[in-house]
């Protein structure tokens, strides 16, 4: 079978109507969100957590990645793993997978949740593009390791004063990314126009931001809202960076629960 076509790996957890679908980021793989996994099943749900393409075990496609492509082969995992009520929940890269997931199977996706993301990179100066290439990928094609170009990346993410086994464990994951599938990503995100999926939305929304994020910004984020999917619900986390998932869980999961639990009875 192409890898194209391959169903990605995945795991799945709980048993219940609602599922909730878990999409990493460009750093990372399924195994950063095992508490995310764990907590949702105690809050009785079901959980499906991806590897996208070129992550974890699932192969890296011939001719790279792109991010319609990843939400297609999202969407042949709702066919296969969907429940009456399927939630697709993206943390930044996986953010932009998500909205491009809904608009792919727009009958299958019955609520979305886009945390630390940005709408999209066509809105970025060229300046910016530059310098968020040039931060994660000018330093591999010199020869320098991915672990050791991504350290200090990836801890900038975290706000300050971020600490414990979450945190350390996303840090773990984020720097096991392979090098390989990590530049398709980043290249995949850049060239992405994703407005128009935005756009096309209708389902309930949940933004998740975190305060100190230098990616997915809080304005950025408040701008998806503001200009895309006003019918969105935005919440800040005023301690988290990048990955409030790890940072405040709580907080986290208490704003995303809530939001499962207040969706329409199917």
């Amino acid at each position: 079978m192409s890898s194209a076509l391959r169903m990605p790996d995945f795991q799945v957890a709980g048993d219940s109507d609602t599922t909730v679908f878990l999409l990493h980021g460009a750093y990372g793989s399924k195994d950063y969100f095992q508490h995310e996994i764990e907590t949702l099943v105690r809050a009785g749900l079901r959980v499906v957590a991806w590897d996208a393409p070129g992550y974890g075990l699932s192969p890296l496609p011939e001719g790279g990645l792109r991010i319609e492509a990843m939400a297609e082969a999202a969407g042949r995992l709702i066919d296969l793993m969907g429940s009456r009520t399927n939630v697709v929940l993206g943390h930044s890269m996986g953010g932009i997978i998500a909205p491009a997931t809904y608009v792919a199977r727009p009958d299958k996706v019955h609520a979305v949740g886009i945390s630390a993301t940005v709408a999209s990179f066509s809105q970025k100066s060229e300046e910016d593009k530059k310098t968020f290439l040039a931060e994660r990928i000018e330093p591999l094609k010199k020869g320098r390791s991915f672990r050791e170009t991504a350290a200090p990346v990836v801890a900038s993410m975290f706000a300050p004063g971020s600490a414990g086994p979450l945190v350390e464990r996303v840090r773990e994951v984020a720097l096991s990314t392979r090098q390989e599938t990590f530049i398709a990503a980043i290249e995949a995100i850049v060239n992405y126009e994703g407005l128009d999926n935005l756009r096309q939305v209708r389902v309930p929304t949940l933004l998740l931001a975190g305060h100190h994020d230098k990616v997915g910004k809080p304005a950025g984020m408040r701008n998806i809202q503001a200009q895309f999917i006003p019918h969105a619900v935005y919440h800040e986390l005023p301690h988290s960076g990048h990955y409030g998932f790890a940072e405040e869980p709580e907080t986290f999961n208490r704003h995303l629960i809530e939001f499962v639990r207040a969706l329409p009875q199917r």
